[in-house]
């Protein structure tokens, strides 16, 4: 039987969507996580991408702030 989670002080968080990163939702859920993990990461496009899943970046540079 696996144990209970009692906290998430030593967790690494992932957040995560498609609808940019000035998205309310997400800046709400990071926090929120602030407070309840020990490290969180968000990565999230720099503008909404909704059913861009299939998509490929060819011509235009990834950048990472």
């Amino acid at each position: 039987m696996r144990e209970r989670v009692k906290s998430l002080r030593t967790a690494r968080v992932l957040i995560s969507n498609d609808d940019g990163i000035n998205a309310p939702g997400l800046k709400m859920l990071e926090r929120v996580m602030v407070k309840l993990a020990g490290e969180v990461w968000v990565v999230a496009p720099e503008t909404e991408q909704s059913a861009a899943s299939h998509s490929l970046t060819l011509r235009q540079p990834l950048r990472i702030r």
